[in-house]
């Protein structure tokens, strides 16, 4: 899962998002380039309200990739 942050979020936006995943036990990968964050979340992520994510504050899209079988 793609988690790509608002160009306005600030850093108390990233790090809720941030905690409410480790709270569930996940894995993250932050990338931050000159325009965006984006965090990529490690773990089996089909449990997850995308929308959930999405309402949050500084979320801009949530994009779940799907696992190839």
């Amino acid at each position: 899962m793609l988690i790509i942050m608002r160009k306005t979020a600030v850093e108390d936006e990233l790090v809720q998002v941030k905690e409410f995943l480790i709270d569930r036990d996940f894995d993250i990968h932050q990338s931050t380039g000159a325009n965006r964050t984006i965090i990529g979340v490690i773990g089996d992520t089909e449990k997850l309200d995308t929308a959930e994510i999405g309402g949050m504050p500084g979320v801009l899209q949530v994009i779940r990739i799907a696992k190839e079988e």
